[in-house]
């Protein structure tokens, strides 16, 4: 138990120092800031979420007493709480069969697709909280993207009209909300390295090339793409679900990916073509969401697994 809180109070303090780095305003803050939760998140999975709880409270209360109450606040439910419970659920295991042989590989392990659509709720709460902290006011956000364009625009020397600007600005909120969903990807998956390097990690390495989202998920985001078309703040965060379901799928997508590649020769060459192209030129990320959501409805990896021979016995 003692090494528990140890542990918990060592990784709350190296997260909160890397959430408050961000004063400095340096280029390396801003990695730190994106990176705050991996330590909570090792020890979520490494020692239990007890000692990511105790992490997370200690951490939020020293935030607290040199920022005031309104970081403090920030750093529970953009860091601490996503970290807490994204660990958690990453070691949630129930029996399967008759449990005659106990260990990780008798037990039915949260599934990674729905690991993702909590990671895509944190997403829409964590780009909700950044957006009202500028203004409450739908237009008065507005603005303040538009803005945002501009600067952009001007950085690279482009010139736009109002029309543009204004298009751009209008979908800018569904862009936001991938940024956290990736990081908290990320982090998530280096602290499960991290964790599996240690051996600490307490369950077998999921298979990512068999990540789906929950059936119903797509029947949400409908339902979210409809309502971006009203008004208000009911739209703005109609745009951010929608922002990071998409961001969602296109991980799929490229679960798929690495999935319908298995039978070519040089695999590795060409996955890392694909992937040195969607990270130079970013467009071709929409085909990653076309694929996810085309998996979805068609089952291109379950046709695609049936024409694979049948796994060589072990022994």
């Amino acid at each position: 138990m003692i090494a528990i809180i140890l542990i918990g109070l060592a990784a709350g303090c190296a997260s909160a120092l890397m959430f408050a780095s961000v004063i400095s305003r340096t280029l390396i803050s801003v990695l730190l800031l994106y990176l705050a939760s991996m330590p909570l998140m090792v020890a979520a999975i490494g020692w239990g979420p007890l000692s990511a709880t105790v992490g997370g409270i200690a951490a939020a209360l020293g935030i607290g007493a040199i920022f005031g109450f309104a970081h403090c606040l920030a750093y529970a439910l953009t860091v601490a709480l996503p970290a807490w419970w994204l660990g958690h659920l990453a070691m949630l295991g129930r029996p399967v069969g008759d449990g005659a042989e106990p260990g990780p590989h008798s037990l039915e392990w949260y599934p990674v697709g729905r690991l993702l659509l909590w990671i895509a709720g944190f997403a829409v709460l964590i780009t909700i909280l950044t957006l009202f902290s500028v203004s409450t006011d739908p237009e008065a956000i507005v603005a303040a993207m538009k803005r945002s364009v501009t600067r952009i625009l001007a950085m690279y020397q482009m010139e736009a009209d109002d029309r543009v600007i204004g298009s751009a600005a209008a979908i800018a909120p569904a862009m936001i909300a991938s940024g956290p969903l990736i990081m908290l990807t990320i982090n998530l998956w280096l602290a499960a390295k991290i964790t599996a390097t240690s051996g600490r990690l307490q369950r077998p390495w999921p298979d990512l090339k068999a990540t789906t989202l929950p059936p119903m998920t797509l029947v949400v985001l409908c339902v979210a793409v409809a309502f971006g078309f009203t008004g208000g703040l009911l739209a703005l965060a109609a745009k951010i679900v929608v922002g990071a379901l998409l961001t969602a799928y296109a991980l799929t997508g490229f679960a798929v990916l690495h999935t319908l590649t298995l039978a070519l020769k040089n695999r590795g060459l060409w996955l890392t073509c694909a992937y040195v192209v969607m990270i130079l030129f970013v467009w071709p990320l929409l085909s990653m969401v076309a694929l996810g959501l085309a998996d979805t409805v068609f089952g291109f990896r379950e046709r695609f697994m049936r024409t694979r021979p049948p796994p060589l016995p072990t022994s």
